[in-house]
């Protein structure tokens, strides 16, 4: 056990716990049954933004070093694996037997547990789902002390939903099943497209995205007026492997991807301001091609760019900054726009701003994605910010939209309870599985949850 100051990937609110690497189930329970008055929760590889797994003064459990695959059926295509094992190295793993993830978020650099927790998704939820989705079976530990194994249709499946996208307070994931897809090849066949604003873009992406598994707009926050919104979209399949050059084939189901560099220290603060981050819009968007299909790509280079670069997140400074993420109702684009226009008018200009079309919603209870536009912008940390993001979680409450709980690190207990409708439901099954609210986070404690 070691005391350690931890924060999310914002780098925002750290706080100090006593961190628990415990080296099997026996070590685990005992961790679980005898934590103090602060709980105890689990931790992953700390890729969620806000405190979502952090548990000030409390007890936090270490299960990075849980990473065996334990089963992998090849014919079945679905992989038994320990929960503290990272997609990354699950991917690397399956590829070689033509499996890949039917869900990948935005950095591969994710537990298997991490991704249930928070109910990750990616680039094709309308056509995949959330990770949940795919999950066949989970065997979780209980405050208890008692493992329960739980799966979508069975006996416990109102505790598996609330698992699924639960922020790790129902439980410890000790491990799961995961369905898995067949593929040829780890490259894409990419369409990538500039469209000049934000209406070209909507009508874009709700004609096109049907034709693809795979899309997601960048787009520039920071330019006003009739360029607002003007993007770049990148829209893909998987390759199969007569795509590929005839020399790469023998290799089409690896990945040789590697960390090219890594920021070695959090840069000054301000750093990433309005002028530097407009200009980066700017170039972004006029380096883009307007119009280029059937460019092959990897892995890296259509899912993660972010992963090649170790820390990143240190760019913006010791203050950190804020990952926004909220989804609304398709029909409620006048809200939408309401929200860009926000941003773009505002000082607070982001960089990173990834738009998406998310498909229907699963039984999560506490699950982020349904049905409607999602857009996530990276603004950093400093005055006047959360004013602007209490204006934004008005125009969107009022769409009857929601913000993502893996990216939150500011939002208050009124305004998540009136966004997420299950929320009774949650509590619930909480009351039923760890009464004493035993597992503990910062983002609980928010919350209220």
């Amino acid at each position: 056990m070691s005391r350690e100051t931890l924060h999310g990937w914002g780098r925002t609110s750290p706080t100090p716990a006593d961190v628990h690497r415990p080296a099997g189930l026996d070590e685990l329970r005992s961790s679980v049954t005898t934590s103090g008055a602060r709980g105890v929760l689990v931790r992953g590889l700390g890729r969620s933004y806000g405190d979502a797994a952090q548990n000030a003064g409390g007890d936090v459990l270490d299960l990075t070093g849980w990473t065996r695959i334990l089963d992998l059926d090849v014919a079945a295509a679905t992989v038994t694996v320990e929960s503290g094992a990272s997609l990354d190295a699950l991917m690397r793993a399956v590829l070689p037997f033509g499996l890949w993830l039917p869900v990948i978020p935005g950095t591969r650099q994710v537990t298997v547990g991490g991704a249930i927790a928070a109910d990750v998704h990616g680039k094709n939820h309308h056509v995949r789902g959330s990770f949940g989705d795919h999950v066949v079976s989970m065997d979780v530990l209980l405050a208890s002390g008692d493992v329960v194994t739980v799966a979508p249709d069975g006996p416990d499946a109102e505790l598996f939903w609330a698992t699924v996208g639960g922020m790790g307070l129902t439980g410890v994931v000790l491990r799961a099943t995961v369905a898995l897809k067949r593929v040829e090849s780890s490259f894409f066949l990419v369409d990538t497209d500039r469209v000049p604003n934000l209406d070209g873009l909507l009508t874009s992406l709700s004609e096109g995205d049907s034709r693809y598994e795979y899309s997601v707009a960048w787009f520039d926050t920071a330019t006003t007026g009739a360029s607002m919104g003007r993007a770049v979209v990148t829209r893909g399949d998987q390759a199969p492997r007569d795509a590929l050059p005839e020399a790469d084939r023998p290799g089409a189901l690896s990945m040789s991807d590697r960390t090219l560099a890594t920021v070695p220290f959090s840069f000054p603060n301000g750093v990433v301001n309005r002028f530097t981050a407009r200009a980066f819009n700017a170039l972004w968007y006029a380096k883009a091609p307007r119009h280029r299909h059937g460019e092959l790509q990897n892995l890296t280079q259509f899912f993660h760019p972010l992963d090649v670069v170790a820390d990143w997140n240190r760019v913006y400074g010791s203050a950190g900054f804020c990952q926004y993420q909220f989804v609304v109702p398709f029909g409620e684009e006048a809200a939408f726009r309401t929200a860009v226009g926000m941003i773009a008018e505002s000082d607070h200009v982001s960089s990173l701003n990834v738009l998406k079309r998310f498909g229907a919603g699963n039984r999560g209870l506490l699950s982020f994605p349904t049905e409607g536009w999602t857009l996530a912008v990276d603004l950093p940390v400093r005055r006047g910010l959360d004013a602007l993001l209490r204006d934004l979680d008005a125009v969107v409450l009022d769409a009857g939209g929601r913000l993502y709980l893996a990216k939150d690190s500011r939002a208050d207990a009124a305004t998540i309870a009136r966004m997420y409708p299950r929320l009774d439901a949650f509590a619930a099954v909480r009351d039923r599985v760890d009464p004493d609210r035993r597992f503990r986070s910062d983002l609980a404690r928010r919350l209220d949850l």
